[in-house]
């Protein structure tokens, strides 16, 4: 598979500290930006690669050369004139599904993996979504169960006052299939159309049109994925370069996870959570989770809610409690890397309970299913990794997974984490 990488661009927030040097030349450790993606793609096995370039190519074209010194074989499309972030894509004449990905990221992501859903979905465009630290001024992603992108919600649109962290991550699988639906044309791109010089713009022009058409899907990854753009993220991404925060995350290799419960762990325990008003984090719990983000742990939070077997709470009301509950978070810097709930319950007789649920299952804590299937769904290795929670059958769950298990009271969450860090680290 053809691997795309957009390197055109100035960078002029960064600009500032590398005032003589085209963003994907920028160190990280030493190490060029986009060497160490090149480096990472050619690892996995993808060496056809081709480079879209503007600002300084000739300083990008004569440190890379053809690739050969990398083991890949690198080509190159220049922009004598901007044609937008999308404008090139239409002069490489890629026949077949391409990796598309952004050089002014800092990434390192199983690749295969990620093509291996693209496939097994069938559709145009795969996007790669993850969390982050600023969804609140991040284009935020919906989409329905299946992960078919449902809206795209850039900075500028309005979006709701609660949602789900999940961020476009600038990394893509696309079918040429997708250009040719846009309806561009490639004749008057770089060209002047009624006064203005017709540029592509990848998000508004050829894959948010195609939000509810079924032919878009989003591949939620923990992955590491950092916009390296401003001084302070450029800073913050060497620092997890230095910890090995960044080649860790790769799901190609054993995670270690730090298991959440969530009510009276993350959340206040008000009894039975049933709207998404009644939520309110703890004190302590915001950073407790942001010390896990910048930790080489994953933050998991494991829930039984029996509140849906029962009938009290509709499916979309517990995504409304789960959005807010991540909202707060992100306003705060925090994220989760995942989220796994238990919507059975074993005792028959409630008003409105929906009886196919009523079950005894292997998921309800004090069982482990649900930390096992986080364990196959994201490599973890349990055997590194811990659960916390406030109760008897949260501390039983994750022995039964294999975890070490750490019972808090209410507010404890943030102490029990920094001794895990501080032991572990």
């Amino acid at each position: 598979m053809k691997v795309v990488l957009m390197a055109g661009g100035k960078g002029t927030r960064i600009s500032e500290l590398f005032p003589n040097i085209p963003k994907p030349l920028i160190p990280i450790e030493g190490v060029p930006v986009l060497e160490r993606e090149i480096i990472s793609l050619r690892d996995q096995g993808f060496k056809d690669i081709i480079l879209t370039i503007g600002y300084m190519a000739d300083k990008i074209k004569n440190y890379f050369g053809d690739g050969s010194k990398w083991g890949v074989n690198i080509s190159y499309f220049v922009e004598e004139k901007p044609l937008g972030n999308a404008g090139a894509l239409f002069f490489l004449n890629i026949e077949d599904d391409f990796l598309l990905l952004n050089a002014d990221a800092i990434f390192d992501v199983d690749f295969k993996r990620m093509v291996k859903y693209h496939k097994e979905k069938g559709g145009l465009v795969t996007l790669f979504t993850h969390p982050n630290s600023h969804p609140y001024d991040s284009g935020l992603i919906i989409s329905k169960e299946n992960g078919v992108v449902e809206r795209w919600l850039t900075k500028e649109d309005t979006r709701p006052d609660i949602y789900k962290n999940r961020v476009n991550a600038g990394l893509h699988v696309i079918s040429p299939k997708a250009l040719k639906r846009s309806g561009i044309n490639r004749e008057e791109i770089g060209k002047e159309v009624n006064g203005k010089i017709k540029k592509v713009d990848l998000d508004r022009q050829i894959l948010k049109p195609l939000c509810s058409t079924g032919k878009m899907f989003c591949y939620d990854s923990p992955e590491y994925v950092k916009d390296m753009g401003t001084p302070e993220r450029y800073l913050s991404v060497c620092d997890d370069y230095k910890k090995g925060v960044v080649q860790a995350k790769n799901l190609k290799n054993k995670q270690k996870a730090i298991f959440l419960d969530r009510d009276g762990t993350i959340n206040k325990y008000v009894g039975f959570l049933r709207k998404q008003e009644e939520l309110e984090l703890l004190s302590d719990a915001a950073e407790a989770i942001k010390q896990i983000n910048k930790s080489d742990y994953l933050a998991v939070v494991v829930t039984n809610q029996p509140v849906i077997a029962r009938g009290e709470v509709t499916w979309n009301e517990l995504d409304e409690i789960h959005n807010k509950m991540e909202t707060l978070l992100g306003k705060a810097g925090a994220y989760i890397d995942g989220l796994y709930f238990c919507p059975h319950h074993p005792h028959k007789g409630y008003e409105g309970e929906i009886p196919e649920l009523k079950i005894d299952c292997d998921c309800r804590k004090p069982k482990p299913g649900m930390l096992l299937k986080a364990a196959a769904e994201l490599n973890i290795d349990l055997n590194q990794s811990f659960m916390i929670g406030d109760s008897d059958s949260d501390i039983q769950a994750g022995e039964a997974a294999g975890c070490k298990a750490i019972k808090i009271e209410e507010g404890g969450l943030l102490e029990a984490v920094r001794g895990i860090l501080n032991d572990n680290n």
